[in-house]
């Protein structure tokens, strides 16, 4: 679904992302951990092309390297940003419609959808999202970025500073998307919560991928317990 190939990442003259070449599967979780300043989320930036860089990035068997962000995004790849950047002077209508504004013959069953996937929002659906907890906001978030029906979903840092019971019901949306068919590649700083779901992670380090397996057999690596899961 996603192959990228020396992919590097540049803030002036500091090279943030350092050649790293990774694959997202079709259908798969794909998760990449690491501390904060890693490149995790230049990596998904530079995937969008909403960074500088230098790489060779194929989605769905086309070449996206050098194509502007919203030709990226009609080829059915969507992001939720860190910090959920939801319009909080929109209601949480207005915050889909502009999640669909490429797909509005099917607004209507991909709203009715979303309610039915995220009864918060059906409850709070005349409410500005400003007005909301931030576990709302990030259910309206994945909300928003599900209205342009994406092949692959990247989602960055989607459990930060939420509650553990909503980090939970996260996950789980996380997870019935994958069941659906939507191919996810998750960026994490909760590392367990991240291995648990994926089905293979990418552990990055200033700029480099230093370890990569099965989500499961990371989690019971010596080296992730120590630094990322406190053992």
């Amino acid at each position: 679904m996603l192959k990228v190939d020396n992919l590097n990442v540049y803030y002036g003259l500091i090279n943030g992302v350092k050649g790293i070449s990774f694959n997202v599967p079709k259908g798969d979780i794909v998760s990449l951990i690491g501390s904060n300043g890693a490149g995790k989320t230049s990596t998904l930036k530079a995937i969008v092309n909403d960074v500088k860089k230098e790489a060779k990035i194929i989605f769905d068997d086309i070449d996206i390297s050098n194509k502007p962000t919203h030709k990226i995004i009609q080829k059915g790849l969507a992001l939720v940003p860190e910090g959920r950047r939801v319009f909080i002077n929109l209601t949480i209508e207005e915050n889909l419609r502009m999640g669909g504004f490429n797909n509005t013959e099917n607004y209507d069953k991909l709203e009715y959808k979303m309610l039915d996937m995220f009864p918060r929002l059906k409850q709070k659906w005349g409410q500005l999202a400003g007005s909301m907890s931030g576990g709302e906001q990030q259910m309206l978030a994945i909300a928003r970025a599900l209205m342009s029906q994406p092949k692959l979903l990247m989602l960055d840092e989607p459990s930060l500073g939420l509650a553990p019971k909503i980090v939970g019901e996260v996950l789980d949306t996380i997870q019935k998307l994958k069941d659906e068919g939507i191919t996810i590649l998750l960026v994490e700083q909760n590392a367990y919560a991240a291995l648990n779901i994926s089905d293979y992670a990418y552990v990055l380090e200033n700029g480099k991928i230093v370890l990569e397996d099965d989500g499961r057999t990371l989690i019971k690596s010596d080296e992730i317990k120590k630094k990322y899961l406190g053992g």
